[in-house]
């Protein structure tokens, strides 16, 4: 399992890169990137190159964002970061992420089934996100974390479901067929996936690294300031 956790992170890391470096155009090719001019002409225009913006950008930050959150090294080292980048995140994300995830999956490749698909992604998100914040507040940690690994797998569709797009592509002419399997596949299995790692129930300290890490450096924190 670590090195599968591993090269989960290796992957989710090359694949950020990789979107953050092609969307580029999106604010510096004055609005010629290819997806731009696949989908226009579409209704309301302008609200939705804002919305496509806004998603964007929320999204080029909420990806690394969640992958720092689930690194328990990054716990162990710095817990007040990650709390406050916790906190920023889960405002980002449910603030700007999927508001204009919504809208634009309105008018998504593949009809009303990928609409359908961009909406149960978004809604796993939004609600782990609520009850991740209300268990870091109750100090629940372990539950917290189940929350995170929800977030965290739904997150990581953007990149699984343009591996899959590309090579499922390579072997059918149906491309909205192609779309709605690539969306779909991934969905179902992060959320499948997530549920299964996050299912082993933890009942101590000892049981639950994330709560002891986060204690024992909250000390530290109090000992240095004390000092």
């Amino acid at each position: 399992m670590r090195y599968l956790a591993r090269a989960f992170f290796a992957a989710m890391w090359g694949g950020a890169a990789l979107i953050t470096w092609t969307s580029r155009a999106y604010f510096f090719g004055d609005d010629l990137h290819d997806f731009i001019l696949e989908r226009l002409p579409v209704p309301h225009e302008a609200v939705w190159l804002a919305a496509l913006h806004v998603h964007v950008t929320t999204a080029l930050f909420s990806l690394p964002a969640c992958l720092v959150l689930a690194s328990r090294g990054f716990l162990r080292r710095f817990p007040r970061a990650h709390r406050y980048l916790g906190r920023t995140t889960g405002l980002v994300i449910l603030g700007g992420l999927l508001p204009s995830g919504a809208w634009l999956a309105l008018t998504a490749r593949g009809g009303w089934l990928s609409t359908l698909g961009f909406w149960l992604s978004g809604a796993i998100v939004g609600a782990a996100t609520v009850a991740g914040v209300r268990y870091a507040r109750a100090r629940n940690f372990a539950a917290h974390r189940r929350c995170v690994l929800h977030v965290v797998a739904q997150m990581s569709v953007a990149v699984t479901s343009r591996a899959l797009l590309f090579l499922l592509s390579q072997a059918s002419t149906d491309g909205d067929a192609v779309y709605v399997l690539a969306l779909w596949l991934p969905v179902a299995a992060s959320a499948g996936l997530a549920w299964l790692i996050g299912r082993e129930p933890r009942r101590n300290h000892e049981a639950d690294p994330d709560r002891f890490a986060l204690h024992a450096g909250l000390r530290r924190g109090r000992a240095a300031g004390a000092g």
